[in-house]
C-alpha cells in the first residue's frame, strides 16, 4: 500500500470527483488539496506535473496526470 497520497483537485472538475472516489471505494488515505483555492499547491503542482490541468496525483513521489484507474490501481497495488 502506498504511503504518501496527495490528490491536487478542484471542486468542479468531475474526473477530481472520480479519482476521490475510487479512493474511498477502496478505503484509501489521501489528502485532497484544492488548487483552485490554493496558489501555492497550483505552483506545487504545476512544478511536479509540468502541466496545470487536474487531477494530478502524487503516490510516493509518482505523477498521475488525469484519472488513470489502472495506474493509479497499480501504484496503490490492488488487483
Amino acid at each position: 500500500m502506498a504511503k504518501k497520497i496527495i490528490l491536487y483537485s478542484t471542486q468542479e472538475c468531475q474526473w477530481c470527483h472520480k479519482t476521490r472516489e475510487f479512493f474511498k471505494q477502496y478505503k484509501i488515505k489521501f489528502k485532497d488539496i484544492n488548487v483552485g483555492e490554493d496558489k501555492k499547491a497550483l505552483e506545487e503542482m504545476v512544478k511536479k506535473s509540468g502541466q496545470q490541468g487536474v487531477p494530478v496525483v502524487d503516490i510516493d513521489g509518482k505523477i498521475i496526470v488525469g484519472y488513470d484507474e489502472e495506474e493509479l490501481k497499480k501504484l496503490v497495488k490492488i488487483k
